[in-house]
């Protein structure tokens, strides 16, 4: 059997894949011949991922060490299937409309906000991320950091390589009955957490939403009594409009004098000019940063901050979960979602269509379906299925505000008439027979 992918005109451009990968296979395959299906991993993404695909028969792998402008991407991406990047690629509506044969994004790192989902959603491509690979990462480093700033040790550090001779105890801290404060009490945070008490150390966490304290954790009423109280405050928030420059010229001035702050979250979180104006007046003692409102594209090119300079202060260049143990757990996690939507339709983790996960089907055929969220399209489905004595064996429907996503297992003799049945029907975006 010969299938094709339905192009619909809805004002948005629909998944086609050539009729040469559309082949049916045994039950337990893709309908489509794994060697053909193309795989693009850009921004030097773990040799894990890599490794995952070709083992399990996905042949046609590449791997580029670096992310790709919109127009170089625009040109690439035309015949990709899967699209693997990290934080530095963007996948504008540009890159997506030119994406014809895409059905998901793997983002192998923490964030999604370099993908315009909105588009991705009206497109039907499937974007998945590790929020959590990096986790163990960033929490190590956190507490290090605290370690070496509340014992001042960048400066002594920068005077000994510079010749000079800095013995002494003054101004310098144990860590041990110090209370850290932590904004954002999440995956990353409540580990912080756990760590911090390990180190003898009191915790206070403030969140937007009620969260269950870890350990002898106290949860802050406000934010303000958090930065009244913490000798070092460390921020773990996301970046959306309510976080943009969350600590700011009047924020700070509520911290407690000669406090730390660490940002090892997004950079716009932290105003840097107001932060500069505060170590320099010493109500804050020292910072670490780690992420600012503009990177540069590549290593080796410029980087300016308006911290550079400054007394006890540490900058590091987006490396906070950068570990080869982070890079492998995010190459695992990724791919394998990414492998199960492949192989069995499972979307479970994705941050466009809807999130399902379902058991294989070994007595019929599978068909995925990703329509526009209207009322009576799935009434249409087993409408027009039912008027051809097509059984259903299995069914699955999740929706969001945008799109709706349905699994249907259908009869192995029936499946090609499923297939051209479910392509007519109204506000589809896509549909693929996986197996």
């Amino acid at each position: 059997m010969i299938c094709n992918y339905k192009n619909v005109t809805i004002n948005t451009l629909f998944f086609r894949i050539s009729t040469d990968i559309c082949t049916i296979m045994e039950i337990g395959k893709t309908s489509y011949p794994k060697e053909k299906v193309r795989i693009l991993f850009l921004e030097n993404i773990s040799d894990t991922a890599v490794r995952n695909f070709k083992q399990n028969g996905y042949t046609r792998v590449e791997k580029i060490t670096k992310a790709l402008s919109e127009a170089d991407l625009i040109r690439e991406i035309k015949d990709v299937h899967i699209l693997g990047i990290r934080s530095k690629t963007q996948i504008t509506a540009n890159v997506l409309d030119a994406a014809r044969k895409l059905q998901a994004i793997g983002c192998f790192c923490i964030g999604v906000n370099q993908v315009n989902l909105r588009h991705a959603t009206h497109n039907g491509v499937t974007v998945f991320n590790a929020p959590y690979s990096n986790t163990r990462s960033v929490a190590e480093l956190v507490i290090g950091l605290s370690i070496l700033l509340i014992r001042r040790i960048p400066d002594k550090n920068k005077a000994a390589h510079e010749g000079v001779w800095m013995k002494e105890a003054k101004g310098s801290y144990e860590l041990r009955g110090k209370t850290l404060g932590i904004i954002g009490y999440g995956n990353i945070g409540s580990q912080v957490s756990v760590l911090a008490e390990a180190m003898g150390m009191k915790v206070l966490f403030y969140d937007v939403e009620t969260k269950l304290p870890l350990g002898n954790a106290e949860d802050a009423r406000t934010l303000k009594e958090l930065l009244s109280r913490a000798d070092i405050v460390t921020l773990h928030v996301p970046e959306t409009a309510q976080t943009k420059n969350l600590i700011n010229k009047n924020v700070l001035k509520y911290f407690k004098k000669g406090s730390i702050l660490i940002n090892y979250a997004r950079g716009e979180v932290v105003d840097l000019e107001a932060l500069r104006r505060c170590i320099l007046d010493e109500q804050i003692s020292g910072a670490a940063i780690d992420v600012f409102p503009w990177e540069p594209e590549k290593n080796g090119d410029r980087f300016e901050s308006p911290l550079q300079g400054l007394p006890n202060v540490i900058l590091t260049p987006h490396i906070g979960g950068s570990t080869e143990e982070a890079q492998q757990n995010i190459g695992e996690d990724v791919s394998a979602k990414l492998f199960n939507y492949l192989e069995k339709g499972i979307t479970f983790g994705s941050h466009t269509v809807p999130a399902l996960s379902l058991p294989s089907q070994e007595k019929g055929h599978r068909i995925l379906h990703i329509h526009k969220n209207v009322p009576g399209v799935l009434s249409e489905i087993n409408t027009q299925l039912s008027k051809h004595n097509i059984n259903i064996l299995g069914q699955y429907l999740k929706t969001n505000d945008e799109i709706g996503y349905v699994v249907l297992d259908v009869d192995k003799k029936l499946s090609s008439t499923a297939f051209q049945l479910l392509k007519e029907v109204k506000q589809t975006i896509k549909v693929r027979l996986l197996y």
